[in-house]
């Protein structure tokens, strides 16, 4: 990476001026930090326990939940020691681990629901030929696909990024480390390569976006032809969660990186960018455990269990 010997470090967006404001985002991170840590926490070990749970969707959740785990560790931790130690600096290297790390676990947890939508699909639009299509390999090879292509794709923008001559200072108007403010610093026309290989992620995750509308379009078909009310409450139920995630998680990255550039700041960059890369790992344990029987029955015996222990 040839800008190391040029710049050594970048400063990150400070959120407040006044000390009690920084320690203030300092408590709120970490409170949502925990909340995180543990609905995720609670959910992997609960899956990883239970054998009732030990299923394609219940796998797929499990790996859901690090992926949420990873991604919010590589953000929050560095911004709540900046804020309590009133600091803005990382290192050239710890901004390069950090694009990567974000990168990887972001874009591997979008083709992870898009897996998981044609998990719903073939649970609802094919159940009789569920164990023969997501079998144990075969879930295994699809959550591995999933994490494959989530490496090689930030892979090849971070190289890509870290590669560009920056000539526009070392300040980025964001919390942590992300590849449009790093591109704001680069060379004039520099950034066009990026540029490029941004638009062939763009049209990848397009394609996901648009398997997962056209699975759920079938999805209500099946369900809206279930005869019973009470079963296409239950059918509907199963996909409800998996539907609020996707929602929310594709409107915050979309708005984030499709908004126009007039109604750009600072603060307004900081909050967006909190939706999506903040707000989704602490509130996807509580969606997914919310509506879910099964769940929320393992997450109660292994209370229970743990009480008993202590006893």
């Amino acid at each position: 990476m040839s800008n190391g010997s040029s710049i050594t470090e970048f400063l990150l967006l400070a959120f407040a001026d006044t000390r009690e404001l920084q320690l203030l985002h300092f408590w709120l991170f970490l409170g949502i930090y925990l909340a995180a840590l543990l609905g995720n926490g609670l959910i992997i070990t609960a899956i990883a326990c239970d054998h009732h749970l030990h299923t394609p969707m219940y796998f797929f959740l499990l790996n859901l939940s690090l992926l949420d785990l990873g991604s919010i560790s590589t953000t929050l931790p560095k911004a709540m020691h900046n804020s309590l130690w009133d600091n803005r600096d990382i290192s050239y290297l710890g901004c390069a681990a950090q694009v990567f790390m974000f990168t990887f676990l972001v874009g591997t947890e979008y083709f992870l629901l898009t897996v998981m939508s044609y998990d719903r699909y073939i649970a609802i639009c094919k159940p009789l030929h569920y164990g023969t299509l997501l079998g144990s390999r075969a879930c295994v090879h699809m959550a591995a696909a999933a994490w494959g292509t989530g490496f090689l794709n930030s892979l090849l923008h971070t190289v890509n990024t870290f590669s560009l001559p920056l000539c526009q200072g070392n300040t980025l108007d964001q919390f942590f480390c992300e590849i449009p403010q790093i591109l704001k610093l680069s060379c004039s026309h520099s950034y066009l390569r990026e540029a490029g290989i941004l638009v062939v992620s763009a049209c990848l995750f397009f394609v996901c976006f648009i398997f997962i509308m056209l699975s759920y379009v079938q999805i209500f078909r099946a369900v809206l032809r279930i005869p019973s009310e009470e079963g296409r409450h239950k059918a509907f139920s199963t996909c409800l969660p998996h539907l609020v995630v996707v929602s929310l998680f594709v409107s915050t990255s979309f708005f984030a990186y499709l908004k126009h550039p007039s109604i750009s700041s600072p603060t307004l960059n900081v909050v967006v960018s909190s939706l999506y890369s903040v707000v989704p790992p602490a509130v996807n344990p509580l969606i997914y455990s919310m509506r879910n029987k099964m769940l929320k029955d393992a997450l109660r015996k292994l209370f229970e269990n743990s009480v008993l222990q202590h006893q």
